[in-house]
């Protein structure tokens, strides 16, 4: 199952260069593509702020 982020993002960058197929886009609150994620969990375990769950 997909990961997505919550709005507890403070949408501080970590995530986005741990993602090893790019699934991660920036925003107010960034966003994980469902059809890109390969849920490998790897931006969970990096968000400072637990703002990543599986969806």
């Amino acid at each position: 199952m997909a990961y997505v982020i919550t709005d507890s993002c403070i949408a501080c960058g970590t995530c986005i260069d741990e993602c090893p197929v790019g699934a991660i886009s920036e925003g107010d609150i960034y966003k994980i593509d469902p059809e890109k994620c390969s849920s490998c969990g790897t931006c969970a375990d990096v968000c400072p702020s637990e703002a990543i769950v599986e969806g």
